[in-house]
């Protein structure tokens, strides 16, 4: 077995020399089933990562089952997760740092997930620039891909385009290692990659590469698509051309032993200014970003030009997550706008309490033109004088009996 498993010099070089935090925090430093952490990892990292190459020399190195987390989705639903231990993520970091280069350059152009220089954001552009070109849109979606992966089918790949022994060993040791719930128990695997391992965005790379990408440039070499990961856009020209694509790829899909979402997948119009046709599904979703007809303003060098453009922007979904991660930053950083702000900011506020006093001062005489012709009234009582072009009565003019809530009114909303 020792000769079979043999790793070569530049690989217990990368062992070696790995640094286990840099690797690990792909899951944000997450504990596997053994619930170590990364630092009690680094405790002892010299022998820890002795041991590591010692077992993967000798090929007796087993997976430990990983451990299964559910996050929810923003669709609704649960996400299965599968968190390694660290010391797992690093020996499928040592396989990811061999296979990528080999298979890097043999990628499709238009898929775009986990790959080096390229991002969601090339993605995006591209499906902006398609978008205006072709009128119809096939929004695909694929049910429980990562736990549909065939693994014969997956390996069959992975042995297209390497004959490394130890590199096929340990692949097929990570996709038949158990799962462990969040109840404990320990559950086998039957197809699939864990959703959260390091080599696992690779391997379905490679998987959709067969199963997708090199198939429609085969069969439909006219029709652009844009790929990210399990998310897929292809652009055709008529209506007709979209339902034949869907039924291809449904067939295609099925060979491969995975299955397109009935309710997500869905043919989409391009509607804009100049493709005015009726059709109930006009925007789409695409990488948190949603494609629709946006008011555009186009400038000439005479004239400025409104019209409605098909374009890219912000989800509603994104701008809810957004807005709730902000909030959740707030609370836990303790924004200056509440009322529990720091010392310091208490101690500014009282050297600075005279000069509020005369500004205050100043704004209430200047709100009371005619104060000498009336009865001083006590500041509680005094009326509120709306001054002429503006659109409130300044906060200073008077001290109504909310008193203790204009104590605790937030200092950064004063003038």
């Amino acid at each position: 077995m020792s000769g079979y498993a043999r790793l070569t010099i530049e690989d217990e070089s990368c062992l070696l020399g790995c640094r286990p935090a840099s690797i690990a925090k792909a899951n944000q430093g997450a504990a596997g089933v053994d619930g170590q952490s990364i630092e009690d990892f680094e405790a002892n990292l010299s022998g820890n990562l002795y041991k590591l190459w010692n077992r993967m020399s000798s090929g007796s190195y087993f997976p430990p089952p990983v451990r299964r987390v559910d996050i929810p989705k923003a669709s609704g639903g649960i996400r299965p997760l599968g968190i390694p231990t660290v010391a797992d993520r690093i020996v499928q970091e040592i396989a990811r740092r061999y296979l990528e280069p080999i298979l890097e350059p043999m990628l499709h152009p238009d898929s775009f997930g986990y790959r080096p220089g390229k991002s969601a954001i090339d993605a995006v552009a591209k499906a902006r620039e398609r978008c205006w070109r072709y009128d119809w849109v096939l929004d695909l979606d694929i049910k429980g891909f990562f736990d549909s992966i065939d693994w014969e089918l997956l390996l069959k790949a992975v042995r297209q385009h390497t004959d490394c022994a130890w590199v096929l060993l340990y692949i097929e040791r990570w996709l038949k290692a158990s799962v462990q719930m969040e109840d404990g128990r320990v559950v086998p695997r039957q197809a699939g990659t864990p959703q959260g391992g390091v080599i696992s965005p690779l391997l379905a790379n490679l998987f959709l590469h067969y199963a997708f990408d090199k198939w429609m440039a085969r069969e439909f070499p006219r029709i652009p698509f844009e790929r990210y990961a399990d998310d897929v856009i292809c652009h055709c020209r008529t209506k007709e051309d979209a339902r034949a694509l869907w039924r291809a790829i449904a067939d295609r899909f099925a060979a491969c032993k995975l299955v397109l979402h009935p309710e997500k997948t869905r043919i989409v119009y391009c509607k804009d200014v100049n493709r005015r046709g009726d059709d109930p599904d006009i925007h789409f979703d695409f990488l948190g970003y949603q494609f629709r007809a946006r008011k555009t303003m186009w400038v000439k060098p005479d004239r400025r030009i409104f019209a409605h453009s098909f374009q890219p922007a912000a989800s509603p979904k994104a701008l809810t997550r957004m807005r709730r991660n902000r909030r959740r930053r707030r609370r836990t950083a303790g924004c200056p706008c509440r009322s529990s702000f720091s010392s310091s900011r208490r101690r500014s506020r009282r050297d600075t309490a005279p000069l509020r006093r005369e500004r205050n001062e100043r704004a209430s005489s200047r709100s009371r033109p005619y104060s000498s012709r009336v009865t001083a009234a006590p500041p509680s009582r005094r009326p509120a004088i709306r001054r002429q072009g503006t659109r409130r009565a300044t906060p200073f003019v008077r001290r109504s009996a909310n008193d203790v809530a204009w104590a605790k009114r937030c200092p950064m909303r004063e003038p």
